[in-house]
């Protein structure tokens, strides 16, 4: 913001040296001096070490693929760096077409969180494929598949940003950095608008996998608990989706429905994939 050092005190009912200059404008012979807000100038910073963090994830997502001489998607470890990858880079996108700095946080710890975890309890050698996986339907299926949970990951961001900024608009108002967030409904409409991306791409998953199972095991569906999931995945999104274009829902009930989604998601990926035993047991983790 640009300011006058005159500006205030000797504005026009007062006669003084500013009289008739247009507000916000620095009076002649003043110089312009532009100090951004300090939270904005940290989020700046935020953002350019997001790219940089970006940039090393993915090169080390490349360097996995060619110490394996492969896609990396053979087990929890890989899926996970793919899809922290994806999340970032649609964020860092995002974030050069339209000021985000605010979504920063919440897509940035959800991603070191899936990070630690694949590094502590997930990280697997490099190795090749078992023949069950050396397939095309790999790299279409998980692919497919990783950048859909990415796009989950940053709707449960968005989601979450919503429900605290609404539950703030509701009691006190906005206060701290609360306030640096868009308002409800925005969150709420963006929240909406990412779902409608990721959720065909799960169904185009969900279809793929079918084909790729005939295709190994002969048969489309078999109630697999990895199927299972997947499928429940599909059918609490869906009724979000279908709550959201309910009138008799509110937004906020609604978006709830997609957060319980992505838990779903979540326990898909560590408890069935740890705890389950089935044709889908490809973790890679010793358990």
């Amino acid at each position: 913001m640009v300011v006058g050092a005159g500006a205030g005190a000797g504005g026009p009912a007062t006669g003084g040296p500013d009289a008739g200059a247009p507000s916000g404008l620095a009076a002649p012979g003043d110089e312009p001096v532009d100090r951004p807000a300090p939270t904005r100038r940290w989020g700046v910073v935020g953002l350019q070490l997001t790219w940089l963090a970006t940039f090393a994830v993915v090169a080390g997502t490349v360097m996995r693929a060619m110490s394996v001489s492969r896609a990396p998607l053979g087990n929890m470890y890989e899926f996970a760096l793919v899809t922290v990858s994806f999340a970032l880079l649609v964020y860092s996108v995002w974030s050069l077409r339209q000021d985000r700095l605010w979504l920063g946080a919440f897509v940035v710890l959800p991603s070191l969180v899936i990070l630690g975890a694949a590094r502590l309890w997930w990280y697997t050698e490099a190795s090749q494929l078992m023949p069950a996986l050396d397939n095309i339907w790999l790299v279409i299926h998980v692919t497919i598949a990783t950048l859909s949970i990415a796009l989950f990951t940053i709707g449960a961001a968005l989601a979450t940003a919503y429900l605290l900024k609404d539950r703030a608009e509701r009691t006190e108002g906005s206060r701290g950095w609360l306030a640096a967030l868009p308002g409800a409904q925005a969150l709420e409409r963006m929240t909406y608008g990412i779902h409608i991306f990721a959720f065909p791409l799960w169904t185009f998953a969900l279809v793929s996998g079918a084909i790729w199972a005939e295709q190994a095991w002969g048969r489309y569906w078999g109630w697999d608990p990895k199927e299972t999931w997947t499928f429940v995945i599909w059918v609490v999104y869906a009724a979000y989706l279908h709550a959201r274009a309910t009138s008799g829902w509110s937004t906020r009930r609604a978006t709830l429905v997609a957060l319980a989604g992505f838990a779903c998601v979540i326990l898909n990926y560590t408890v069935v994939n740890l705890l389950m035993t089935g044709l889908h047991s490809y973790s890679g983790v010793s358990t």
